[in-house]
């Protein structure tokens, strides 16, 4: 039932007496994370983001300093996946459905005395939902502190393994997300099916399909393949190394939260202003 994760690590393992008994709750790390069950080309299974968030915190749990107390709870493997949706296979939850889900896992949590929560978002669909659970869970709850955090954006070293044109349009199913799954489910990948399909983008433009000045769009409008990237030339290799390092990344950001104080400058402001 854990998966890639240790364990010891897993918090449905635990007894509710178990969490009673738990000392300092408040500063315990509890870390949902959040994939997608949604098409990525013919040579992936749909599980990919599911898979690679639960592998990369699994990773991260194994190395994380065993006197940090932190959990992974079990993956939520549906998301708002409805750019993907004309490709048979994918399962979308409105971003109402997956927002009320996140609400209410963390409310559970904070009943039971917990107050850091870790939302791990794999599936770059769905981050706008992540961030307002969590400023709204801490508007309800002055001290829940909830971190949207999205699994690629920790510090690695992943761009050093990638082409320019992969680091700027390899954004689905492409060299980076290929080879990490030759590393953890190799079995699931079909390489002979792999194909290279990259967006007809206008050039000299503001615009992107990612970025600061964004437009709307489903997968198939840039892809028929489904595929926005190479996977032609991803290796386990590079998969090794890419897990190796975005676990890293995780080491250091669950320490950091496990340190992580709220700020409350409210708590010092002038009682004349």
């Amino acid at each position: 039932m854990h998966s890639f994760i240790p364990p010891q690590r897993f918090f449905p393992y635990l007894t509710w007496t178990d969490i009673q008994a738990m000392p300092n709750k408040q500063d315990v790390v509890l870390v949902q994370p959040v994939g997608a069950i949604e098409q990525h080309g013919p040579h992936l299974p749909l599980i990919v983001d599911a898979a690679i968030g639960a592998a990369v915190l699994g990773k991260a749990l194994e190395k994380l300093d065993a006197s940090i107390p932190a959990y992974a709870l079990p993956t939520l493997y549906y998301g708002k996946s409805h750019e993907h949706w004309h490709f048979p296979g994918t399962i979308a939850l409105s971003a109402q459905t997956l927002l009320t889900t996140l609400i209410e896992i963390a409310e559970s949590l904070y009943r039971a005395g917990f107050r850091k929560l870790v939302l791990m978002n794999s599936h770059g669909g769905q981050p706008q939902v992540m961030e307002i659970a969590a400023r709204d869970l801490h508007v309800k709850y002055e001290d829940f502190l909830v971190f949207p955090l999205f699994t690629w954006r920790v510090p690695h070293a992943v761009n050093e393994l990638l082409s320019l044109k992969e680091q700027q349009l390899g954004i689905h199913a492409g060299d980076a997300e290929t080879s990490l799954m030759l590393s953890i489910l190799p079995e699931q990948v079909k390489m002979q099916a792999a194909i290279a399909e990259y967006p007809e983008l206008p050039e000299d433009s503001l615009l992107s399909i990612e970025g600061k000045l964004p437009f709307a769009w489903t997968t198939r409008d840039l892809s028929r393949s489904g595929v926005l990237g190479d996977p032609t030339i991803a290796t386990k290799e590079k998969g090794d190394r890419i897990l190796e390092s975005v676990s890293d990344g995780w080491v250091k950001a669950i320490t950091d939260i496990y340190k992580f104080r709220q700020p409350q400058a409210w708590h010092n402001r002038d009682s004349t202003l």
